[in-house]
């Protein structure tokens, strides 16, 4: 099918932002990072840079027509540093020159001198200094101080997690095309097209009416693209505004590592209360958060964490406290799961460590706990369709658990050097934007006189599959061959005010709004037809395989003949949708609601392998039954389902950000960064869709899947401490992510 993207990608054809170079006057921008995390700047001289051949101009903070900032939630992150610098890497000035070669040299031509202050990297220092992006906030329900008594066991710890690269193939990058009367044009490799549309219009001073930002493709996103992309496509319109030509900004990769935001480092303090029958009463957790120098999307990422505090349990009395705490760094953003893995990695530490105090396995406790229909959540939400324990089951029988556990059994007992361990990672993962504004999308759908259609949405796609999905629904819905349809790139200028394409809720969304809109389109077509077909009532009728049947047979007006007719009987062929997902809510002052239009469920069964002698970990396989609902694309859910297994294996395993004292990225290439390859991923793979499990609070009764499966990546941690277990049963585990081979190696050599 050639309208659908794997064709253009597997011949090499599909466009990137970077690919887009016919443009007159094209001129390549760069920013100047600043070379220190905390300090004032005492001298900015750019005039000697500005004079340097084949350089159009060089801006700093002050040629901002507009407001120098742009922050989402909280406006806290000027454009251009001005006065300080809070992190190594804040964009301080801006060169626009012929070659991206000729920017960069201007750059070096920069005199700047910094009067360096201290630095804060570490986020427990920064909640007891009070710097802090937002108050902190409080989920409960039950009364934990009340449940401590009622407890047999109770357990206390620390757990901390580490942050994330992204690395999307595609660096950040952005075009800014100036148009005529006053407009402006801006290509972006963004996630979210009406973030950089609203920015652009502030930092300019201009309406966001004269600012269209489009859309083609991402190269891979992950989250890091959906607030992050924002400041460099204002970079390119602020150059492209002020010089009336077009502006090319790209970062290259050691820029993309070194400049931008990472999954959120979290350090976590735990107390968890059991009763002698080995129920959770109690749990208690506060969260510190490593947000950065500014907000970013923190606010919002801390939230999810709160969401999700307790995972697949029953909990009775909870007590969840997140601290978005700000450091020197560069600011932390949104990544696969959005705040979620952390919460879960926590609970599902002080599970294992209360399960090791009753000499338990951990699988014991989570099967217990699991949820069931009705079962409430710390923020007041009643859980629905629950399939956490179907799921539970179907992997212990799918995959034989008992089986599973007499090998690795015999495995130790054969292995001296050598030693297996097994885990069981349960998800429940709420689907929907925790800001209820953002639930919403529309479309815009025309049907052309040949009986072709175009079809526009706010949806982005990043190799996630969100464009095929949409054209599906599409088809279904109008009844025609998908290869009718075209799937546009997304534009503000199409659909306006989108959401972000974000929070697993792309298909959701999009995919619910362009369903409204071909309905609508073939309504309007049965109505002509049963016209046409002298029928009284068109409930009869239906479109199917392009051709109109009447009582359940086929007629002889298809779907051409029927395009034609409409408009030739001047009907209207295009319709415009919006959709916004009903019966969700929350109050922040309570913090109670229905924030979720539902919840994924599923259960992955992890097997690793420690080698003693060398310390080297190998994930051997990760088996999960999957709550997808009833899929739009098998196929592609099942491909996103292990990537996210694969990259969530790597958070917990591989991928360590590593910062110098004074908070230079160590880790900024990938001779020194960790990510899983075809070595290193699990040799077994086995994702299993639950079956006969609708959705009807979706589309055509789908799931999302973008989010949920990184989560079983989580087991391969457990899965590992169990086979350290295996080599020394008393000796102290650590709880800090990721276990690298370096740190077992290190624990297997403690005295």
């Amino acid at each position: 099918m050639k309208q659908n993207d794997i064709y253009f990608h597997a011949r090499g054809e599909s466009l990137f932002t970077d690919d887009l170079d016919d443009f007159p006057g094209l001129l390549h921008a760069a920013a100047l990072p600043s070379p220190l995390a905390h300090g004032r700047i005492a001298r900015l001289d750019v005039e000697a840079a500005r004079r340097m051949p084949g350089v159009a101009a060089v801006f700093t903070a002050a040629d901002i027509p507009g407001e120098n900032q742009i922050g989402g939630i909280i406006p806290d992150e000027p454009l251009l540093a001005d006065r300080e610098v809070h992190f190594i890497g804040q964009p301080v000035a801006l060169a626009a020159a012929a070659t991206p070669l000729l920017a960069r040299r201007a750059l070096a031509a920069v005199e700047l001198e910094i009067e360096e202050l201290p630095a804060v990297l570490d986020p427990r220092q920064a909640a007891a200094e009070n710097l802090l992006i937002s108050p902190a906030r409080t989920f409960a329900c039950g009364d934990v101080e009340q449940a401590w008594p009622a407890c047999s066991l109770v357990v206390a710890g620390r757990v901390d997690s580490g942050g994330q690269e992204h690395l999307y193939l595609e660096t950040q990058a952005a075009v800014a095309v100036p148009g005529e009367k006053d407009t402006l044009r801006v290509i972006s490799a963004t996630q979210s097209p009406a973030v950089v549309q609203r920015i652009t219009a502030r930092v300019l001073g201009m309406p966001m009416s004269q600012v269209a930002v489009e859309v083609f493709r991402l190269g891979g996103a992950f989250g890091g693209k959906e607030d992050q992309a924002t400041a460099w496509a204002v970079l390119a319109a602020l150059a492209a505004r002020r010089l009336r030509r077009p502006v090319k900004l790209v970062l290259n990769r050691g820029e993309d590592m070194r400049l931008t935001g990472k999954r959120h480092p979290y350090s976590s303090d735990f107390k968890i209360g059991l009763d002698g029958a080995g129920r959770i009463l109690a749990y208690e957790v506060t969260y510190y958060q490593n947000a950065g120098a500014a907000a970013d999307l923190s606010p919002a990422i801390l939230e999810r964490t709160l969401f999700h505090a307790t995972n697949s349990y029953r909990i009775p009395n909870v007590k969840a406290t997140g601290i978005s705490c700000r450091t020197h760094l560069p600011p932390f953003t949104a990544f696969r799961g959005f705040g979620g893995p952390q919460a879960m990695f926590v609970l599902e530490a002080a599970i294992f460590q209360a399960a090791e105090k009753l000499g338990l396995d951990a699988a014991a406790l989570q099967e217990k706990n699991l949820l069931s229909e009705g079962d409430g959540f710390p923020y007041g939400q009643k859980v629905k369709n629950c399939r956490a324990r179907r799921c539970w089951d179907e992997a212990v029988s799918s995959f034989d658990l008992a089986g599973a556990r007499a090998r690795v059994r015999a495995f130790n007992v054969a292995n001296a050097l050598s030693k297996k361990g097994l885990a069981l990672m349960p998800v429940c993962f709420g689907i929907s934007f925790t800001s209820t504004h953002l639930n919403q999308a529309g479309a815009l759908v025309h049907v052309y006189t040949d009986g072709s259609v175009s079809v526009s949405s706010g949806a982005v796609e990043m190799g996630q599959g969100v464009n095929n999905k949409i054209l599906r629904v599409a088809a279904r819905t109008l009844g025609i061959s998908q290869a009718r349809l075209r799937m546009e790139s997304t534009c503000t200028q199409r659909v306006a005010n989108t959401s972000p394409t974000a929070a697993s809720t792309g298909a959701d969304l999009n995919g619910r709004a362009v369903e409204l809109a071909c309905a609508e389109i073939r309504r309007r077509l049965l109505r002509l037809a049963a016209e046409k077909l002298s029928s009284a009532d068109a409930a009869g009728l239906a479109i199917r395989s392009e051709t109109v049947w009447l009582n359940g047979a086929a007629t002889d007006l298809t779907w051409g003949k029927l395009v034609q007719a409409a408009y030739f009987g001047r009907v209207n062929l295009s319709a415009q949708a919006h959709y916004a997902t009903p019966g969700i809510h929350f109050d922040r002052t309570r913090e109670k609601g229905e924030p979720f239009a539902y919840h994924v469920f599923g259960t992955a069964i992890v097997e690793a392998t420690i080698d003693g002698l060398r310390g080297t970990c190998t994930v051997d396989s990760v088996r999960a039954v999957h709550d997808a609902g009833s899929s739009l694309n098998p196929l592609a859910d099942r491909g996103q389902a292990e990537g996210g297994i694969v990259q969530g294996v790597g958070w917990m395993t591989l991928e360590e950000l590593l910062y110098s004292p004074k908070g230079r990225l160590l880790t900024d290439t990938l001779s020194t960064y960790k990510v899983p390859d075809i070595r290193t991923a699990p040799a077994e793979i086995d994702v299993r869709f639950l079956q006969d499990a609708p959705n009807p609070a979706a589309v055509m009764n789908s799931k999302a899947v973008g989010e949920p499966p990184f989560m079983y990546g989580i087991g391969a941690y457990f899965a590992l401490l169990a086979a350290m277990r295996a080599f020394r049963p008393g000796q102290a585990l650590p709880y800090a992510a990721p276990l690298t081979n370096e740190k077992v190696l290190a624990w297997l050599e403690e005295k």
